[in-house]
């Protein structure tokens, strides 16, 4: 496990080096803001790539992509983005689906490497296929960037996983004071949803999640918080929910997180069933659940990721790559909070509905919490995709 990420050994941070600090056509990794870049600009990158690299197939780019899952919403948003960049640029776009599963992670490498496709942007969540996969794209040199898990040799794009933990437990800390009391709250259950098969960084957000609710409410029983495994999927995490809700007495607050907003929803759907739904209140993750979000009064906010921009990074970051020019190892999503009173802001088909809540982000807290992070021995040789503040 260690093995598989000591490879990506340049901080997002670095970006901001001299070293990186080069525009490409509208890109550069260290000011991009997320917005798509233009069509011209776009198409010069693949202009100044194939005098560098000419297509393998003499003709035009492809570039493969392995979906996590396409079929989920985060999926479907992210391969909406990569594929609208893709055709704005004029390369062909190879879709694959990894369907959650390594064996079948594999099988799609070795069907890239078969079509010889010019670069791979892979999103799959075994980690323990992520050495398996990658060499697979040595024998050509082909370049990967992976989404989300990082992969040896491979550039990394994705969430920021501490702080966008951190910012979803603590704002459910916030919101669960408020709506139950701060005394009332210490008498409820913290539910994690994690994601244990996908190793160390998945961890990173659900135990930042676990570390921002607990820095904001003092004193919270160890022994109430319980933690499930979700699979990644929402019946998994149903499944799992329905599980453990016996273990919390009637009448105790229900605070639900999970590594994404599909995990959530799944748990949330369980409480429901079990006739405790007013008990329950949840923060999600992604942001990508934009229906639930605006609809469920219980899913009072996810910390936002943006998927549907994710093809806004990757697409540069490949013809970048391409025509050889320097990108970071390392480049993370920037985050905020969306909530019933900002949605609009991010999805303009749904009404922003009350008032701003007032949450600030703890950044004492998180600074505080980072750097003890940083000391611990179990995120050795994962240093260089930790966020420096």
């Amino acid at each position: 496990m260690k093995n598989q990420a000591t490879l990506v050994v340049v901080a997002a941070c670095l970006a901001a080096s001299a070293s990186y600090a080069e525009d490409f056509h509208g890109f550069d990794p260290a000011k991009f803001d997320g917005k798509m870049l233009s069509t011209e600009n776009l198409k010069a990158m693949v202009v100044d790539a194939t005098k560098a690299k000419p297509p393998r197939n003499g003709k035009s780019y492809s570039i493969g992509f392995a979906n996590l899952q396409r079929d989920i919403a985060f999926g479907v948003l992210v391969e909406k983005g990569i594929q609208e960049n893709a055709d704005a640029a004029g390369v062909e776009l190879v879709i694959a689906d990894n369907r959650l599963d390594g064996p079948t992670a594999l099988a799609n490498a070795k069907s890239f490497a078969e079509r010889k496709v010019d670069y791979v942007i892979e999103f799959q969540t075994d980690a323990n296929f992520g050495q398996t996969v990658m060499d697979v794209f040595k024998p050509d040199g082909t370049k990967v960037t992976a989404i989300d898990i990082p992969m040896p040799g491979a550039s990394f794009f994705g969430v920021n996983n501490p702080k966008s933990g951190f910012m979803g437990g603590s704002y459910l800390a916030t919101a669960a004071a408020k709506k139950f009391g701060a005394d009332v709250v210490k008498t409820g259950y913290l539910v994690v949803g994690a994601l244990p098969q996908s190793g160390v960084i998945p961890r990173m957000r659900t135990d930042g999640q676990r570390a921002g609710f607990m820095a904001l409410t003092k004193d919270f029983p160890a022994d109430h918080i319980i933690e499930i495994d979700t699979k990644n999927t929402l019946q998994e995490s149903f499944a799992q929910m329905n599980n453990v809700i016996g273990r919390i007495p009637p009448g105790a607050p229900i605070l639900i997180i999970a590594i994404n907003d599909q995990a959530t929803m799944g748990m949330l759907q369980a409480v429901r069933a079990a006739g405790r739904v007013d008990q329950a209140i949840a923060v999600g993750n992604g942001a990508d659940e934009a229906e639930a979000l605006a609809a469920d009064p219980n899913l009072v906010a996810a910390t936002g990721s943006f998927p549907g921009s994710y093809g806004n990074y990757l697409i540069p970051i490949a013809l970048s790559a391409l025509a050889g020019k320097p990108v970071p190892e390392a480049t993370f999503v920037t985050h905020q909070m969306v909530t019933k009173a900002n949605i609009c802001k991010f999805y303009k088909e749904f009404p922003c509905a009350g008032e701003a809540d007032g949450y600030v982000f703890p950044e004492a807290e998180f600074s505080t919490y980072l750097a003890d992070l940083k000391k611990q021995d179990w995120l050795k040789g994962y240093e260089a995709i930790l966020p420096q503040q």
